[in-house]
């Protein structure tokens, strides 16, 4: 089986974490961030399993860059 990499972005939302994964806009979510990531995964092997190559192929982002950013204000 071919093992691929993608962005994981997690964020505390309320009393769990919501994870994302931008290139290719698959959603999950967990108690922790461990269960938030795994639930991510689980999520992403899923939909490569059961979308054709054709949607893999139109949300695919192949460029993804993580950085911050700082700007003045309150």
């Amino acid at each position: 089986m071919e093992r691929r990499t993608f962005t994981a972005l997690l964020e505390r939302e309320g009393d769990g974490y919501v994870a994302i994964c931008p290139e290719l806009d698959v959603v999950s979510q967990g108690d922790t961030v461990e269960q938030a990531q795994a639930n991510l995964c689980e999520a992403v092997e899923l939909f490569l399993e059961t979308a054709s190559d054709a949607e893999v192929a139109e949300r695919l982002h192949p460029e993804v860059y993580v950085t911050r950013i700082e700007v003045a204000g309150g």
